[in-house]
Order: structure tokens, then C-alpha cells, then sequence
């Protein structure tokens, strides 16, 4: 028990004072690496190839982007999520390597914090994750689940890249994006930001952009080229747009994206650097 809070209080200590953060964004520096995995949802293999893949002790100018680790994967025998699992060895990664590794904050991770449902496969998963994490750590669950909420809390919201691209979990929908409020990247969030329809909820839920919303939020947060996850992709990516590319990382067909830094792309430029993670060995 007291392991699993200290992990979780670490990690969120390194997510907050990460040399590269200001206010809420991880701004990367002009060379390097990075390898950005889209929606894990507890698949340990994939991740396990990801690592494989950034081998991080050796490259150390490499930056691993991760998002949206629970929800999926492994169950108890009761049929209880297991994802917690995954996401205390993703926190371990972050220790080992706080300024390579960057968590992006998800809506399943919001859902989680407001203790709303989210369902998955037709399964309730917060529900699902609460129960196996209850018979795991019995009359210690509450302070360890509030352990794992506050390093949620303490995830940042977007990357910034030199090469004008920007990773998020996903962007404002259509309708919100005009009264999208751009100080939650500068200011802590709270609680409340993350509820319907407040700014850290819009930025972490919001599906489906048309060319004109990806066009406006570009300009609006001056880049070129926006990289995403949140949205399935039954071949692991796609471009949604003349400016966007998102990528997937939670099955057997799930891809990763390696590009540099100093390096200009466009979205479809950045469709070349895919690289399917079965394709890890």
C-alpha cells in the first residue's frame, strides 16, 4: 500500500517540476527525438514495445509521449480492470526518466477523478477499475485511489514542439472552440475545470473536428500541425484533416509515431514516420 502512494506522489511531483512544463504544456527542445503512442488502455505489451522501441538509457535526447493508460486490458477474475496496474508501471517509467517521459491528461483520466461513468466495450470502467483496486488493496483502497487521482491532476495537458506541432489528448469540439478558454494552459486547473463544459473537459473530450475547427484552433494556438489520440483508429492512425494526424496504440494493430525535432512536418509528412508496434520485436 504505502509503495503504491509514494509511487503515485513521485510522479506527480516529477510531473509538476518537469524542467520542460510552463504552466501546462511540456515545451520539448529544438533537437531530438520523439515517440508518441496514442490510447494505451492497459495493453502491457504494447507499452513493453514502445519502451523497447525509445530505449531511452541510450538516446538520451528521446522524448516518450503517453496518454490514456487505464480503461482496458487485463481483468480480475471478477471482471475488474486491472489498468491501474499498467499505469503504476508508466509512473515508474516517469521516475526513471522525468524529463524523457511526459503523460498527456485523457478523458478517461478526467472520468476518473470526477468519478464519472465512461464506458469502454460496453463496460462501465470506472466501476470496473474501482472494484478490482478495492479487493487488491482492501481498507487501503480510498488512500490509494486518492493518491492515483492527484498525480492524474498533476499530468499536463499539451505538448509544444519547436517544429510548430502540438500533441493533445484531443481538441474542443466545433461548437466550443470560439469560447475555448486558452488560460488553462497557463494557470493550475482544478476540479471544476475538469467538469462539463469548463476547459480542461472540452480540450480532453471533444471528437470529429471539421478542417475549418482544426484550422481556427491552429491559428488560435499558432502551430502548424496537430498530433491527437482519444479517437479509435481500427488500423492504428489517420489523418482527420489537411493539418492532423491521430494515432492509436491500444490493440494488436496499434502504431506509434516517431519524428524529430528539428525537423518541419505536415500532417501528411508525419503519416510516413508510423510505425506499427507489432512491428517491435
Amino acid at each position: 500500500m504505502q509503495p503504491s502512494i509514494q509511487l503515485c506522489r513521485e510522479g506527480a511531483e516529477l510531473n509538476r517540476s518537469c524542467r520542460f512544463r510552463k504552466g501546462n504544456i511540456i515545451n520539448l527542445p529544438e533537437t531530438g527525438k520523439v515517440i508518441v503512442a496514442g490510447d494505451l488502455h492497459g495493453h502491457r505489451r504494447n507499452f513493453e514495445r514502445i519502451q523497447k522501441k525509445a530505449d531511452l538509457k541510450n538516446n538520451p535526447s528521446t522524448h516518450v509521449i503517453l496518454q490514456e493508460i487505464i480503461h482496458g486490458g487485463p481483468e480480475d477474475d471478477y471482471g475488474g480492470c486491472l489498468s491501474w496496474r499498467l499505469l503504476f508501471e508508466v509512473i515508474r517509467y516517469k521516475i526513471e526518466y522525468p524529463d524523457q517521459v511526459h503523460i498527456l491528461l485523457g478523458n478517461h483520466d478526467t472520468a476518473t477523478i470526477c468519478n464519472s461513468a465512461v464506458l469502454k466495450s460496453g463496460k462501465e470502467m470506472n466501476r470496473a477499475m474501482q472494484s478490482a483496486m478495492k479487493r487488491h488493496f482492501e481498507e487501503h483502497y480510498q488512500v490509494v485511489f486518492d493518491a492515483m487521482t492527484d498525480y492524474m491532476l498533476s499530468q499536463p495537458l499539451a505538448i509544444r514542439c519547436a517544429n510548430r506541432i502540438w500533441l493533445s489528448h484531443s481538441l474542443p469540439a466545433d461548437q466550443f472552440v470560439d469560447n475555448f478558454d486558452l488560460s488553462i494552459f497557463d494557470r493550475p486547473y482544478t476540479l471544476d475545470d475538469l467538469e462539463r463544459p469548463n476547459p480542461v473537459y472540452l480540450l480532453t473530450w471533444g471528437r470529429r473536428h471539421s478542417p475549418e475547427t482544426l484550422n481556427r484552433l491552429a491559428e488560435m494556438l499558432d502551430v502548424d500541425t496537430f498530433i491527437l489520440g482519444h479517437q479509435p483508429q481500427e488500423m492504428g492512425w489517420s489523418l482527420a484533416g489537411p493539418n492532423t494526424l491521430i494515432i492509436a496504440s491500444e490493440h494488436s494493430f496499434g502504431c506509434l509515431l516517431q519524428f524529430d525535432l528539428d525537423t518541419p512536418y505536415t500532417a501528411a509528412g508525419l503519416s510516413g514516420c508510423v510505425i506499427p508496434i507489432n512491428s517491435i520485436e
